[in-house]
């Protein structure tokens, strides 16, 4: 086991859900934890958590990395203190609508392309080559089990997803000969916002998604985040699927009453 003590972690997307939830797993093993999202009094409550509960060095900005610019000029404009970027972990994310392609929303597209696709490249190529210079570093993306499977009214979301995957396959190849690590981890159904933010704040409509089964928490996927870092260097965990015992494929989900 490798240890984590010390080490910079960088995370995207931390103020809910997986985010959080890994930022508080790293904490829990002594990294450094920087993080970032839109919601700068999310990310403000869960530094507190985190110095008070771990006593850690915490450092966050409020960023929203579909903005080339401001990527860049957050990552550029690091103190040294924490511009040696250990582990990335590429989180931020969103889903938005579940319509079929020909009546879907331009607007809800463009949301999840920027995100999903051009977040995680903008971030990715400001971190990125910091760590090749250093001769260390982890890349771990958060993708999807839509990126391997489609579901009626996944269209968009799961090309998303599906790029994610493609991407992180890609950087292995590009960064194969350093001991940077690339690793791909790919969430089922877990009980976020993500379904509330998919339906644009309709709560009820959320709700049902989950009715009836007993979905992943987003410590199940900070604990696998967390496991793919602290292997030993000559170790690299390309890709993990990790669904809920009650989801057998995206389609098929045991419910114990009708949704």
């Amino acid at each position: 086991m490798q240890s984590l003590k010390n080490k910079i972690v960088f995370i995207t997307g931390a103020s809910a859900g997986i985010g959080e939830s890994a930022a508080k797993a790293f904490a829990a093993q002594g990294a450094k934890v920087l993080f970032c999202a839109r919601r700068a009094e999310k990310l403000g409550k869960l530094a507190r958590t985190l110095e008070a509960e771990h006593g850690v060095p915490v450092h966050f900005f409020q960023l929203d990395v579909r903005d080339r610019e401001a990527v860049e000029k957050a990552i550029a404009g690091l103190r040294p203190e924490w511009r040696a970027i250990d582990i990335l972990v590429n989180n931020a994310g969103l889903s938005r609508g579940l319509d079929k392609l020909h009546q879907g929303s331009v607007q809800d597209w463009e949301e999840m392309i920027d995100a999903n696709i051009k977040g995680l490249l903008y971030v990715s190529r400001a971190v990125i080559p910091g760590m090749v210079e250093r001769g260390r570093g982890h890349i771990i993306n958060i993708g999807s089990i839509a990126g391997r499977e489609i579901y009626p009214g996944g269209n968009v979301y799961c090309a998303t997803k599906f790029a994610v995957r493609a991407l992180s396959n890609g950087l292995r190849l590009d960064l194969c000969g350093t001991p940077i690590r690339v690793s791909e981890i790919a969430p089922g159904m877990v009980e976020t916002e993500f379904s509330l933010v998919r339906f644009h704040g309709d709560a009820e409509r959320a709700g049902k998604v989950y009715q009836g089964m007993t979905a992943l928490q987003p410590g199940d996927i900070a604990d696998a985040i967390v496991w793919c870092a602290t292997r030993p260097p000559r170790v690299n965990i390309s890709e993990i699927l990790i669904v809920p015992t009650d989801q057998a494929s995206t389609t098929l989900v045991n419910r114990k009453q009708p949704v």
